[in-house]
């Protein structure tokens, strides 16, 4: 298996589970069945691929959810070796595809962010390649299975639904922490906001009550100016009358 990808560093929780995951996998199956869990940042603008070499005739399932960032979508292509687009979806949010290699070679598959301009994303998917095989080598006999081979079925399909459960509510977990501290982080920008238009209404209304309370004394002044300077043209016309 070829994967190339990027590890942000808030995945490395994500990493440590899928690592004990697939050993949990390749310990219950035996290696028939390669499974790739990552999760992964993808930056603004950008976009990552990965490669998988693939049987012709193995049955394979990709499914990708969005953890983190913007409108938590992305562009999701998978190719065959020849180039043929076999799954495309633009802005998705999450999604599952399942289909059979047609041929042998070196299948791609790529998560692209190209059209956000100053978002990162966080990405979760997993690749599934091959079915499960039979638990016991017998189990595709004719008879039926004894009581014991059927509770060891049993047992061994609801762990597999456990682990793909847990799987699910901790990407629930992970997104639901990204949009409450996401809300958090609004909520405190706008009380930071409100706090300045508050301080600057408070500042605007002292200083016109101010000039409110300045406005008699400044037209008492005026008055008193004026007064002074009618009396004085007086004076002078007084005198000047007088002079002649």
């Amino acid at each position: 298996m070829l994967l190339r990808g990027l590890l942000g560093p808030g995945a490395a929780a994500w990493s440590a589970i899928s690592g004990l995951r697939g050993l949990v996998l390749l310990l219950c199956l035996g290696g028939a069945v390669r499974a790739s869990e990552i999760t992964f940042e993808l930056p603004d603008n950008a976009k990552q691929c990965f490669y998988e070499e693939i049987a012709q005739g193995t049955k394979c399932t990709l499914e990708f959810q969005v953890i983190t960032g913007g409108h938590y979508d992305v562009d999701c292509r998978l190719e065959d070796p020849d180039g043929i687009v076999l799954y495309k979806e633009m802005k998705k949010q999450y999604d599952s595809f399942t289909f059979t290699a047609s041929r042998n070679g070196t299948y791609k598959f790529c998560f692209s962010n190209e059209f956000s301009t100053f978002t990162h994303k966080t990405v979760y998917f997993d690749f599934q390649v091959g079915e499960d095989p039979p638990l016991f080598p017998s189990e595709n006999r004719v008879t039926a299975l004894t009581q014991m081979e059927s509770a060891c079925v049993s047992i061994h399909e609801a762990l597999k639904s456990v682990i793909d459960y847990q799987t699910h509510f901790r990407l629930r977990e992970a997104q639901g922490r990204s949009r409450a501290e996401d809300l958090n982080t609004r909520v405190a920008y706008w009380s930071i906001g409100e706090a300045i238009i508050l301080l600057v209404v408070s500042i605007g209304q002292l200083l016109i009550q101010e000039t409110f309370l300045l406005i008699p004394q400044f037209l008492t002044c005026l008055r008193a100016l004026v007064r002074d300077l009618v009396k004085g043209f007086l004076e002078v016309q007084v005198h000047y009358q007088r002079s002649i």
